[in-house]
């Protein structure tokens, strides 16, 4: 075993994790949420329907970056099996990552850029999913099948301490409140940049961008590509492979389950994110600073719970981890749906009671920490119904199924939540998707079927 090439792989991690951290989820999303809002507002729109005209734009240009992402990640992955080369294509897309992130500076507090924002933002985001796919695919080159998920849990740590160091630097030197333009620790941005125009906010993209270009260093030093013949592009004969590979789903039981299992809970989980900030903003009335010490408790819970989970994942094998994780998160959803500031599981609380905030400060260490472990173990999981050689096609396969119903999570959110005029309720679909990703688990094989 190379540990210094496992130590590489490891830094992709590192590197790539800030772009969900700071770009996806706590601070550049909740920006452009504002400058959008607040643009929309100066074109004559009232505030509910500025709000939610804001919202759908966000949620468009993830859509269109979504399909894309969908329509191309398994063509680009047999290609790249096809050639045999896996890191020509993480600096292409590593590239898109930093040029992608960097661009985010452009969004002003007037909101003319909106637009040129959201197209940076999905160019970045497609960067950080395809060389996901590709580093992925150099799993089965890093060590034995055996020890596979400890690597692969422990690369989720690692990613996940880079995470939250990059949100508190963030958040201590940089982002500043919209009101009184300091940072956390109550003072300018640094770097001379101006409170007023919100550069320090903005300045969240090319931070990004220059975390990424920094801590890939080892990844592009330390991590080699076995060598093997190196073979001419053709994508005919590459598509004609992937879609012998769609096809034989219907002969590979195990995989077909695992891959429609594993779309329900990565749908589900993404959700489950996503309306983690919403839910401590709106029914629980938090600060925006209390949402970032919440970013921060669950990033580091997450660190911890992957480095352990890679060891159960390492004794147990990656189908018992995933079970556990999605039952906790089922756990989660239902103390979601059960609680407000007057009351828990029907039992009702003091006025002012502090018993709902630290419940979710527990939630959000089981979310990060269990939605962590479940995505390590379902990277291991993956690399268990593949082979060295096609291993990008059938990550690109898994980036597909994970991207097709990416639509469906929120829609029933929405969709249960109008319905019921509860925001708690409508958090309960989620419940019925990681219960059919259990069911769809009976037919998957611990030990996977590499292939035919």
């Amino acid at each position: 075993m190379n540990r210094k090439r496992i130590w590489g792989w490891w830094f992709y991690d590192w590197a790539s994790q800030p772009y969900a951290t700071l770009l996806l989820t706590f601070i550049f999303s909740i920006y452009f949420a504002e400058v959008a809002k607040h643009r929309f507002a100066m074109l004559g729109a009232d505030t509910v329907q500025a709000g939610a005209q804001a919202q759908a734009l966000w949620g468009w240009g993830l859509s269109v970056t979504g399909v894309i992402i969908a329509l191309l990640a398994p063509v680009l992955g047999a290609v790249a099996d096809s050639t045999g080369r896996r890191m020509p294509w993480i600096w292409l897309f590593s590239a898109l990552y930093v040029a992608g992130a960097a661009g985010l500076w452009v969004l002003a507090p007037d909101g003319a850029a909106l637009i040129p924002a959201l197209v940076f933002f999905g160019l970045g985001l497609i960067g950080m999913e395809f060389t996901a796919i590709f580093t992925n695919a150099l799993m089965p080159t890093l060590t034995s099948r055996e020890d596979m998920g400890r690597v692969s849990g422990s690369g989720y740590a690692f990613g996940y301490v880079g995470g939250v160091l990059s949100l508190v630097v963030m958040l201590a030197l940089f982002a500043e409140s919209a009101t009184t333009g300091l940072t956390l620790l109550g003072q300018p941005p640094a770097l001379g940049l101006d409170a007023a125009a919100r550069e320090g906010t903005r300045f969240v993209g090319p931070f990004t961008a220059i975390w990424y270009a920094v801590f890939m260093v080892p990844f592009f030093l330390w991590v080699r590509e076995p060598r093997g013949p190196s073979r001419p592009v053709r994508p005919g004969a590459a598509l004609r492979d992937l879609g012998a590979l769609v096809a034989s789903l219907r002969h590979r039981r195990s995989l077909a389950a695992w891959l429609l299992s594993s779309m329900f809970s990565r749908d589900a989980l993404n959700a489950l994110y996503s309306f983690g900030g919403v839910y401590a903003a709106t029914v629980l009335g938090w600060p925006v600073i209390w949402s970032g010490i919440f970013g921060v408790v669950s990033a580091v819970s997450a660190a911890i719970i992957c480095w352990l989970g890679g060891r159960a994942d390492r004794a147990h094998g990656p189908k018992p981890v995933i079970v556990t994780c999605t039952l906790a998160l089922i756990a989660v959803c239902a103390v979601v749906i059960g609680m407000s500031r007057e009351q828990f599981m029907g039992l009702p609380l003091a006025h002012g009671s502090r018993i709902p905030d630290a419940i979710f400060f527990a939630c959000g260490v089981a979310i990060g920490g269990a939605g962590g472990m479940l995505q390590a173990a379902s990277r291991t999981l993956m690399v268990r119904h593949t082979t060295a050689e096609r291993a990008t096609e059938a990550f690109g396969l898994y980036a597909l199924s994970g991207k097709a119903t990416a639509f469906l999570a929120p829609f029933l959110i929405a969709t249960v939540t109008a319905a019921t005029g509860s925001q708690r309720i409508g958090i309960s679909p989620l419940i019925v998707m990681f219960l059919l990703s259990l069911a769809l688990l009976r037919w998957v094989k611990p030990e996977g079927e590499p292939g035919q």
